[in-house]
């Protein structure tokens, strides 16, 4: 069941202003959007949501960096099942001459060969992006964008591979690949150019850019970037938390194995793992979790609590899709959050104002939900048993 209140968001994030810092003396500056879902439960545990808004503008463009990670990975997953393999399966990647090079095994993996669910596990744990590139080789450009129009994502397009300077051209074309089974192929798949036509856009951001080295007056054109709204993120975190709130048509067809494996990697931290072994000065404790932990290796969470998350953030944006389930409290909601923390509005200049601006935000503005929850009488505490995991290192 849903319910939506656009107006108290907007008098919550204002009377808290001080607290929240220089984002919110100027949001539309910040091109700020909050996305706030209180959860309760009927008596038989099923959840009742509640949406709160604030400038949730679909027109309003940001650049989801990481974030479209999220649902590469939900259609990976899909598309092993459709295939009939197991997510674990060896999958070797060829090369493609002038793109990416091939990939025939993994140090970091336990059994060193790459696989779907490796590659999903470092996406979800240090925000990988080799690991985003292969899936998106695996998909092809055209199949993970029907995949998210066909849900009813209509506004997606993902159209690039990330940390790779790559023509237009080039990101229509996906490598080979193939997956074996004990030495045996069991499933081949060509290398594919996508011949899939975009809705043209018009988005620019800033009033400077760097081209070529060469400071560029003008803002920078992100009209062949990748585009997710942020009530579209939302959304994809719910169905994967709340399969059964979401219709047959949205939902992701994903075994309960496949969840079990989402909600470890999504709330498990970078020293809670052995493969890959991760240096925690860099890949600390909060290293993903903007939303309350602010991406500070010194901010103390509540014991009790994880967040199943997926940020981003790049060219002056920060996102965060979030789902927060304390076993302690009872706490539970779901919160998202996009803003541009680049206050010199050049693009390009890596000068952004992520650590004085952008990260603090996102941290308060964390705590200030949890702490109105930990506030908010609930007539049936919720049983939260289906996320709990326990994070043995692997």
């Amino acid at each position: 069941m849903d319910k939506k209140n656009p107006g108290r968001l907007d008098s919550l994030l204002r009377a808290h202003a001080a607290r929240l810092g220089p984002v919110m003396a100027d949001p539309e500056g910040c091109r700020l959007q909050v996305i706030y879902t209180q959860i309760d439960r009927d008596a038989r545990n099923r959840p009742v949501f509640t949406d709160y808004y604030y400038r949730a503008r679909p027109e309003e463009y940001f650049y989801p960096a990481s974030t479209v990670k999220m649902p590469a990975a939900l259609l990976a997953l899909e598309k092993m099942g459709r295939l009939g393999l197991d997510k674990f399966t060896p999958m070797y990647t060829d090369s493609l001459a002038g793109i990416t090079p091939a990939v025939m095994a993994d140090s970091t993996a336990a059994n060193g060969q790459p696989s779907v669910a490796h590659y999903i596990k470092k996406i979800f744990l240090v925000s990988d992006n080799d690991a985003f590139n292969r899936l998106y080789e695996f998909l092809g450009q055209e199949g993970i964008n029907r995949g998210l129009w066909e849900k009813g994502y209509e506004a997606a397009q993902i159209r690039h591979r990330l940390d790779i300077a790559l023509p237009q051209e080039a990101n229509r074309h996906t490598n080979a690949v193939r997956f074996e089974q004990n030495g045996t192929v069991v499933h081949t798949q060509p290398d594919v150019t996508s011949r899939l036509a975009f809705a043209p856009r018009h988005d620019t951001v800033g009033r400077a850019h760097y081209a070529n080295n060469q400071l560029v007056e003008g803002p920078f054109d992100f009209s062949a970037k990748n585009r997710l709204l942020l009530k579209d993120l939302h959304q994809m975190l719910r169905s994967i938390i709340f399969p059964e709130s979401v219709t047959s048509g949205q939902a992701f067809r994903l075994k309960e194995d496949d969840y079990r494996f989402l909600y470890r990697y999504m709330s498990q931290l970078p020293a809670e793992t052995s493969h890959p072994v991760y240096d925690t000065t860099e890949f600390h404790r909060n290293y993903v979790k903007y939303l309350m932990g602010g991406a500070d290796a010194a901010t103390e969470l509540p014991p009790g609590l994880r967040i199943f998350n997926k940020p981003g953030w790049a060219y002056g944006f920060l996102t965060d899709v979030a789902y927060f389930a304390d076993f302690d409290t009872g706490v539970e909601f779901m919160l998202s959050a996009t803003l541009y923390a680049n206050k010199d509005g050049v693009i390009g200049d890596d000068t952004y104002d992520f650590e004085s601006t952008g990260k603090p935000f996102l941290r308060e503005l964390g705590r200030m939900i949890y702490e109105l929850e930990l506030q908010r009488v609930k007539k049936y505490k919720p049983d939260l048993q289906r996320f709990k995991v326990t994070y043995d290192k692997e």
